[in-house]
C-alpha cells in the first residue's frame, strides 16, 4: 500500500538518498553530492509543507519538492524536482503526487504551479499536460569544458558582492527562468561571486557564477553598450573564477535569442532543451 504525505517531517538526509536512486538511470547524468542538493533546493525556494512524498512500507519511494514564490506577481509553486525509484514506477505514483500537491496548493491560495521537463522526456511531457500543464516557453541549456573556451573581450571585469537587480533588469531579453532569477540567485547569495563592467561609472553588464559548481544563472550587457565586447569579457572572468572544469548556462529562453549565438561563439555547446510548462489552479 502507497501512501502520500508531505514532507515536512522528512530530513533533507532521506530525501538526497531517494532523489539519487531515482534519478540514476536518468537520460542527462546527474552529478548531486548532498552539499549541492542542499543548495538545489535552498536556491529554488524549497517548502516541505506544500510537498508530497509517496511511502511504501514507511520508506519513500517517490517525491514531488516543491518551492513557493512570487512569480510574475502571482502566488506560484515551483516543481523542483520529482522521482520516483526505479521499481516502483508505472504504478499511477507521479500523478497521485501531482495531486496531492494540486489539493495542498489550493488550500493554501497558491495561484499557479511552474515547472521544467526535458523535451524529449515524451512520458513526463504528457503526464503534466494530462494534469493540466500548458507549455509556455522553450530553453536551450549550454555547457563548456573551461579548456575549450573561446579566449574575447578586453575590458576589466570589477568583482561586487552583489548585484542591485532592479539596475540591470532593462538588460534583460528575456524573464530568466525560476532557478536563475533574482529571487533564486539572493537565496544563496553566498556561492555567487558577481563581476560588473562599468562605463562612465555605470554598470553597463555584468554576469554571475556559482564558482564550485561553474552554473551561470544570469550574464546581461545593456542594450546600449553591446556589441564592443563587454560580455565576452565578463565571460572570461567567470570562467577564470570558476572552479569547476565543466561551465553551465542553462535555461536560455530560445528561439532568436541573441546570447544562443554568444555561447557558440565561445565554445558552448547546446545539450538539452527543457519546456516550461504552467498551470492555473
Amino acid at each position: 500500500m502507497i501512501l502520500y504525505e508531505t514532507l515536512d517531517k522528512i530530513s533533507n538526509e532521506t530525501l538526497h538518498q531517494t532523489f539519487v536512486e531515482a534519478f540514476s538511470d536518468y537520460q542527462v547524468k546527474i552529478d548531486l553530492p548532498y552539499w549541492k542538493f542542499q543548495q538545489m533546493i535552498q536556491r529554488r525556494g524549497y517548502n516541505p509543507e506544500i510537498s508530497a512524498g509517496a511511502f511504501k512500507n514507511q520508506k519513500l519511494v517517490g517525491f514531488a519538492l516543491t518551492g513557493l514564490r512570487s512569480w510574475n506577481g502571482k502566488t506560484t509553486a515551483y516543481d523542483i524536482a520529482t522521482g520516483i525509484i526505479p521499481e516502483c514506477r508505472r504504478q499511477g505514483i507521479t500523478s497521485n503526487i501531482l495531486a496531492h500537491i494540486k489539493n495542498l496548493l489550493k488550500e493554501k491560495q497558491v495561484e499557479q504551479y511552474l515547472l521544467e521537463v526535458i523535451k524529449t522526456n515524451q512520458p513526463a511531457l504528457e503526464l503534466y499536460q494530462k494534469q493540466g500543464f500548458q507549455i509556455q516557453r522553450e530553453f536551450s541549456c549550454f555547457q563548456l569544458n573551461k579548456n575549450k573556451f573561446i579566449q574575447g573581450g578586453t575590458w576589466e571585469a570589477e568583482k561586487v558582492n552583489r548585484i542591485d537587480f532592479q539596475q540591470v533588469e532593462d538588460f534583460w531579453d528575456c524573464q530568466p527562468s525560476w532557478q536563475n532569477s533574482a529571487a533564486s540567485v539572493e537565496a544563496l547569495l553566498e556561492a555567487f561571486t558577481c563581476f560588473v563592467v562599468r562605463l562612465d561609472d555605470a554598470i553597463a553588464g555584468y554576469g554571475i557564477i556559482d564558482k564550485k559548481t561553474g552554473d551561470i544563472p544570469q550574464i546581461a550587457v545593456s542594450k546600449s553598450c553591446r556589441g564592443k565586447g563587454i560580455a565576452s569579457s565578463i565571460m572570461a572572468e567567470l570562467v577564470k573564477t570558476a572552479e569547476s572544469e565543466r561551465i553551465a548556462v542553462i535555461n536560455i529562453e530560445t528561439p532568436q535569442n541573441p546570447i544562443e549565438n554568444f555561447l557558440t561563439q565561445l565554445g558552448f555547446e547546446s545539450h538539452v532543451g527543457q519546456y516550461e510548462m504552467l498551470m492555473k489552479l
